[in-house]
């Protein structure tokens, strides 16, 4: 590299960094919350197996992942407003990640749940506990522990996924270097920077998920025993009574 090319990394790097924090992480943040919720509700309608419902989730689900992301991005970013319907960038963005992560979500909490032994719901009726309790202290913080790597991994698969949003003119990180290299033209140099930087923060992520697998007991013990998460709640007591 020449002293031009790394003056512009270094000229280049604070701005990155900077859209990073201030953009791409909370897009993130938002919409891994809204997956996590919309995943938890699809996933309890499955396994209750309400009907009509039910159907409507399957529907959600076969659609969102037979589908495109950035194709979803365009749909409601540059379709809706044919019908009138215009929704800012950011917004947008949350919404359509929050949706489409969600799908995937589902499933990883669907069968998280289904592996909680059906004997501790029954227990749970025995001591006179109604759905509600049982799916709070003893079905759900067993699920969520098992569901936990699943989730750590869709956190990670979505901090990058948002890079797609500067296809909807969202000013996240890798928009900003596109940005940048319209007026120096230094593709090589600031596209590596900004995996770079995706690379870091990955790592961060994948070091936090394994610090939580092992603070949940995820290694080495099988899923009715009550991790951190249940006991939180009291579910460690409620389940073994």
């Amino acid at each position: 590299m020449d002293e031009h090319t790394w003056t512009v990394i270094v000229e280049a790097f604070p701005r990155l960094l900077g859209y990073f924090v201030r953009v791409t992480v909370p897009l993130t943040i938002l919409s891994f919350m809204l997956a996590l919720v919309i995943a938890v509700i699809v996933a309890l309608i499955q396994y209750a197996n309400v009907k009509g419902l039910r159907q409507i989730c399957r529907f959600y689900i076969w659609v969102v992942r037979g589908t495109p992301l950035l194709v979803q991005l365009y749909l409601i970013f540059y379709g809706l407003p044919s019908l009138g319907i215009v929704i800012n960038a950011f917004p947008c963005a949350v919404l359509v990640f929050g949706f489409n992560e969600a799908a995937y979500m589902a499933e990883s909490v669907r069968g998280a749940l289904e592996s909680v032994p059906k004997g501790q719901v029954e227990a749970g009726h025995c001591v006179g506990m109604n759905y509600l309790q049982i799916m709070w202290h003893i079905v759900l913080p067993q699920a969520f522990r098992v569901a936990f790597p699943a989730l750590s991994n869709s956190l990670i698969s979505m901090t990058k996924e948002t890079s797609l949003a500067s296809g909807i003119t969202v000013m996240e990180m890798f928009r900003q270097a596109q940005v940048i290299n319209g007026r120096v033209y230094q593709s090589l140099a600031l596209y590596s920077e900004v995996a770079l930087i995706y690379l870091a923060f990955c790592t961060l992520l994948t070091a936090l998920q394994h610090w939580g697998e092992r603070k949940l007991g995820s290694y080495g013990q099988t899923t009715h025993q009550p991790g951190v998460f249940a006991r939180l709640f009291g579910a460690g007591k409620r389940g073994a009574a």
